[in-house]
């Protein structure tokens, strides 16, 4: 038999449990083809690669992203707190974008979070003294809220415009706009800037990509394009489609459609397709490059932000316990509807308010519109019961939730639940234990992405600040590993052919200096990746496989 390259003197983690490890492997064209010594032995290869006892893993994929959004921020003002203490550093930063910038010019940052900075959240006024002659906008971490200083006030009307549905414009004590936008009360913003050409998210996506196969992954699922708050343009399948044309795109990418842009379709009396996109494309729809997976359905917010939807009151904040971003019924008749069109559905829900809401509705959606393994997903899925673990498992439901939140902001989380409720946060043994598939995903640019700082996380539990957040929900490495390859896999509907270094699946994969499950463990994030490699073909390559 003929090959295109064989593999070989490699530590291989294949993730099958048939076989999983081995020392060497062959490829043709896109695919696997032999996994094993013996296997590969006798074949004729165009090349032969020795990989010097190398660690060699299924990509990494990255079940929950934001890929346009983290291209756009390489380009915007750093707010992390690995840069700001304080809403001082914050002011003096803005200030020194608007003494390089033209009078008029947008100054737009990101990453700021209140629970890190001294002063909590900048204020219209105080960005009003560093930037009186730019309209500012300066985007919390978990995407939930920004602040915006009072000229963008100004042109959005938000002095005078009531409360949006699913979203509140903070005012002080007379009644005047703080400058603080929570939820959909963003799109008074957005409004302003949006939408994004398709040449300026092209060249995002690409700037992320680049960053992405850098760190192993190959492939990644995009949390919500399209519409509402989350969307960057009606136009961003395009986009997307834009930037693999222009080879800008190395690695594969599921795109997850934001509910908002769905709407009724001419379809005949008999068909399922009530809501959906022009001519009936749903979940799916594309190949193995790009394609549509979920609709992305927003039920609340964020938990650091003090939004998501709570059963009982925020420990630190009595009388608040967040809010839904529709009310109830209006979100079980979007999942129903979806569900009823053949689209998998993945539901932002944090709160366990929140969670409550989405399980019923999976549940009633199913129990009108019976489909086989329909595999909706709850992302985040940050604070569950154990009735709610065990209604999951039931019911079959994905959840997504993500280990660089626990590690980064994992000390505000633990403020606002308080002791009785942080065990409840952010779990994956206890999804594991009762038979639930969890994939690996990082919620970037919220959070870092790198994949094997991720692992860490998972397997740590351990915050910023030193504390381990609901230790008991920790994982070892091995399983880690599982939920980033095969794991997320499974969420978009493809562990027949990614997630496993087995023959038959796509030659996805990555090289890395030393083997994750024998370091110990806070060297993980400190593994060096050497190669990545889409499809058969290079797309990062430290020099070895040259």
């Amino acid at each position: 038999m003929k090959v295109d390259a064989v593999y070989r003197n490699a530590r291989v983690l294949t993730m099958d449990r048939g076989r999983p490890r081995a020392t060497a492997f062959a490829t043709l064209a896109d695919r696997v083809v032999a996994v094993g010594e013996e296997e590969v032995t006798g074949l004729s290869a165009k090349r032969t690669v020795d990989l010097a006892g190398r660690c060699v893993l299924p990509g990494f994929h990255d079940a929950h992203n934001h890929m346009a959004w983290y291209g756009l921020s390489l380009g915007e003002l750093d707010l992390g707190p690995g840069r700001m203490r304080s809403v001082d550093d914050i002011c003096a930063a803005v200030a020194r974008e608007a003494a390089r910038r033209p009078p008029g010019e947008w100054i737009i940052g990101a990453g700021y979070d209140q629970n890190q900075l001294a002063g909590g959240h900048p204020t219209a006024e105080s960005l009003d003294r560093a930037a009186p002659d730019h309209p500012v906008w300066l985007k919390h971490a978990s995407g939930h809220m920004c602040v915006v200083n009072s000229l963008v006030l100004a042109r959005s009307g938000a002095a005078t415009a009531p409360d949006p549905d699913g979203g509140c414009i903070v005012r002080d004590a007379s009644g005047r706009p703080t400058g603080l936008l929570q939820e959909r009360a963003q799109e008074l913003v957005r409004s302003q800037v949006f939408p994004f050409s398709a040449d300026v998210l092209a060249g995002a996506i690409g700037a992320a990509a680049r960053r992405y196969v850098a760190e192993g992954i190959t492939s990644v699922q995009e949390a919500g394009i399209g519409g509402g708050w989350i969307g960057h343009s009606g136009v961003e399948v395009a986009a997307y489609q834009q930037a693999r044309d222009e080879r800008l795109l190395p690695l594969r990418v599921t795109l997850m459609v934001a509910s908002d842009v769905l709407h009724p379709l001419d379809a005949h009396a008999d068909d399922p397709y009530r809501l959906g996109l022009d001519l009936g494309m749903r979940t799916g729809f594309g190949d193995d490059w790009l394609r549509l997976g979920a609709v992305k359905v927003f039920s609340d917010g964020s938990l650091i932000g003090r939004t998501a939807a709570m059963c009982h009151d925020y420990t630190d904040d009595p009388g608040n316990r967040g809010f839904l971003q529709a009310d109830e019924d209006r979100l079980t008749a979007t999942v129903i509807a979806a569900h009823r069109a053949g689209w998998q559905v993945a539901t932002h829900a944090i709160g366990d308010r929140a969670v409550d809401v989405v399980l019923a509705a999976y549940a009633e959606a199913q129990r009108r519109y019976p489909r086989k393994d329909p595999r909706h997903r709850i992302e985040h899925c940050a604070i569950t019961s154990p009735e709610q673990v065990e209604r999951v498992a039931g019911l079959g439901v994905i959840p997504v939730p993500q280990g660089a939140l626990v590690r980064e902001a994992g000390d505000g989380m633990a403020a606002a639940l308080g002791a009785d409720r942080a065990d409840w946060c952010y779990r994956v043994r206890s999804f594991l234990d009762h038979g639930v598939v969890v994939p690996g995903s990082s919620d970037r640019p919220v959070v870092t992405g790198a994949p094997l700082a991720n692992v860490h996380a998972l397997v740590t539990r351990r915050t910023v600040g030193g504390r381990s957040l609901a230790p008991d929900e920790g994982i070892d490495v091995e399983t880690a590993l599982r939920s980033y390859t095969v794991g997320s896999a499974y969420a978009m509907r493809a562990e027949r052919s990614r997630g496993l270094i087995a023959p038959g699946y796509l030659a996805d994969f990555v090289v890395l200096a030393k083997d994750p499950t024998q370091v110990p463990v806070d060297e993980l994030p400190e593994i060096e990746v050497l190669a990545t490699v889409v499809g058969g073909r290079t797309v990062h390559d430290l020099g070895v496989l040259a």
